[in-house]
């Protein structure tokens, strides 16, 4: 006797969610590697562009742990992109400071991050792009703002069953 599957009485909103910001990612991470940086520094040199910010600041700005963004900023530092310096406010803090070179190189990949956007919501229709981009800033505003405080999931992308 086999069991049969439930039945979907829901769209796959997690598949559709998942895939297409893994792929955006795919996408992000190729077009950024041609001018030397990953997702994560051009996040770490575009954040402390915008002021004063601490390691600690800047991890949580770009969602990520201690261990990463201390490889992250020491790559930063080795390509002479940022550096780690005493901050101005507070004496016993210290910031990341982006380098001459490194805000040339971020202004560079916020044009390429935002080229990736472009190509991706261009290829809808006018009103189905604009339908997309308010739909998707009412779900992380309001019902998907906050995630389940304490529950940690993988992020693993799922392969699609169709």
């Amino acid at each position: 006797m086999s069991a049969m599957a439930p039945a979907r009485t829901e769209s796959d909103l997690s598949f559709l969610l998942e895939h297409s910001a893994h792929v955006l990612r795919t996408r992000m991470a190729a077009a950024l590697a041609e001018i030397g940086l990953t997702a994560r520094m051009h996040c770490v040199l575009v954040h402390a562009l915008e002021g004063e910010r601490t390691q600690i600041q800047l991890a949580e700005v770009g969602d990520m742990d201690k261990t990463t963004m201390v490889v992250t900023v020491d790559a930063l530092e080795k390509a002479g992109l940022a550096e780690r310096r005493q901050s101005t406010t507070d004496r016993r803090a210290r910031i990341i400071a982006v380098t001459e070179k490194g805000a040339e190189l971020a202004k560079r990949s916020q044009e390429i991050v935002d080229g990736v956007h472009r190509a991706a919501l261009e290829s809808l229709p006018k009103k189905d792009r604009d339908a997309l981009l308010h739909a998707m800033n009412l779900l992380v505003t309001g019902h998907l703002a906050t995630p389940v405080a304490g529950f940690q999931v993988a992020r693993r992308v799922r392969e699609s069953t169709r």
